[in-house]
């Protein structure tokens, strides 16, 4: 049976995608009967509160807000949600501010303020739903005072490039701000807080996600400067973030509210949407156009070239042993890897992925792969990811393009737009890790390109 293996590849990667929308995700959790709010297993008598806010940042929040304000109407009292520029939806009482992302910006500092400066102001008889999804640490940038906006992005950037982990990342936000790692409970307390989260990280730790802000924190100082000494760091940030970590090790400035602190008396959190939902309606699509499917991890990491080794290892087992799973054969997987940054190139983790695999199959037949973030956007581009197959680095050559001077440059983007080859889906409005999806049709075979 001849197939269009991109084409269904975008398919069962939509799938996975429409799996995990972000305002269908929120209305599975949240129901109003009568005046009884459902959260999950939580119940809570809207009779008891004065008001109900909505507040949030995030990729998915604007249409986590939405559906908010659907379930809940009039008695929405107002609120405030931080999106990515363009990752929009219609609201009526919810007020939008967008900012930037992945580097935070003023207009991201500004908006947090404004979000801090609301929160702070709410007592006993407030409700407060805070919704959260991926993308929210660089949308929430309020460092603590000595150190600058530009001095924490700085270290951002470094912790980007040098291949750290989200949870590395992350610790380090967590203690360079004034509301992360819990303390957005903290300025809520004594309002009762209710989280509703999309996860975007392997293993969906709820401390990690967009850096916690209201979950306790088991992190510490010390574990900030573990970071910096295993990437060799510690020299290269700003002094004022170095000392300010030093300090914190010293006792001299207050740690982040651990999970056991009063100020999480009145908060309760509810996961919503996670990488293995998105996998899962991928893999069920996949098998309707008559794939045999395996869904291999929600939780792949670690470096994206060395993953891409290891999906591609698999691809060519099936080729030539039709060993895990024979011919018509889908493997799927997620989760999040990490790029050290030696090029001056443009790119992000899927399109890194995608090219390195482009190599890795080369002269394939009959195979295909797919890697795209399921945000719609791969780092600093307009790009999900790239879909490639067995021709693309011959397609690559014939127009004069060195794959691997690309990929040694960290150029995935420029490479994939020259043979357009990018994953294009424009902002999807949720944000669940990375969504791979990879096809062997029948029993191919290899040839030497020239």
């Amino acid at each position: 049976m001849r197939r269009d293996l991109k084409a269904e590849a975008r398919q069962i990667f939509e799938a996975g995608l429409k799996a995990v929308d972000a305002k269908e995700a929120v209305k599975r959790f949240l129901a109003l009967e009568g005046s009884i709010l459902r959260i999950g297993k939580q119940e809570l008598d809207l009779g008891e509160f004065d008001h109900v806010w909505a507040i949030g940042a995030g990729k998915a929040s604007a249409a986590m807000a939405q559906a908010v304000e659907e379930i809940l109407g009039d008695l929405v009292s107002g609120g405030l949600v931080i999106v990515k520029y363009d990752y929009l939806a219609p609201l009526q009482k919810i007020r939008l501010e967008e900012a930037g992302h992945p580097t935070p910006d003023e207009n991201g500092w500004r908006a947090t303020q404004k979000l801090a400066d609301m929160v702070a102001k709410m007592g006993r008889k407030d409700l407060v739903l805070f919704l959260l999804s991926g993308g929210g640490s660089a949308l929430l940038p309020m460092p603590v005072e000595s150190i600058t906006l530009e001095e924490k992005m700085a270290t951002t950037r470094l912790l980007l490039n040098s291949g750290a982990s989200i949870q590395e990342m992350n610790t380090i936000r967590k203690h360079l701000s004034q509301i992360k790692g819990g303390q957005l409970a903290s300025l809520a307390h004594p309002a009762t807080l209710i989280s509703l989260i999309l996860s975007d990280v392997v293993g969906d730790p709820l401390d990690v996600i967009a850096s916690g802000p209201t979950v306790g924190d088991p992190s510490t100082f010390q574990d900030c400067q573990a970071v910096l000494d295993r990437y060799s760091l510690r020299e290269k940030v700003p002094p004022s973030v170095r000392s300010y970590l030093e300090a914190g090790i010293k006792g001299q400035v207050a740690e982040t509210p651990k999970p056991d602190d009063t100020v999480f008396s009145n908060t309760y959190t509810t996961l919503v949407g996670n990488n293995l939902q998105a996998l899962k309606a991928a893999g069920e699509e996949a098998q309707m156009l008559g794939y045999k499917t395996l869904i291999l991890s929600s939780m792949i990491e670690g470096d994206t070239t060395e993953a891409a080794g290891f999906h591609t290892a698999l691809i060519r087992e099936i080729v030539r042993s039709s060993h895990p799973v024979g011919p018509p054969a889908c493997l799927i997987s997620g989760g999040e890897t990490t790029v050290v940054v030696r090029g001056k190139g443009k790119g992000g983790r899927n399109l890194e992925f995608s090219l390195a695999a482009a190599l890795a199959l080369a002269g394939f037949t009959a195979v295909c792969l797919l890697s795209g973030g399921t945000d719609g956007t791969d780092g600093p581009t307009d790009a999900a990811g790239a879909v490639v197959d067995g021709d693309t680095v011959a397609r690559a050559l014939a127009k004069g393009l060195d794959p691997r001077e690309f990929l040694a440059e960290n150029d995935s983007y420029h490479f994939f737009q020259h043979l357009d080859d990018l994953l294009i889906t424009g902002p999807t409005n949720t944000n669940v890790m990375d969504l791979r999806v990879m096809l062997v049709n029948a029993h191919p075979k290899t040839r030497v390109l020239g």
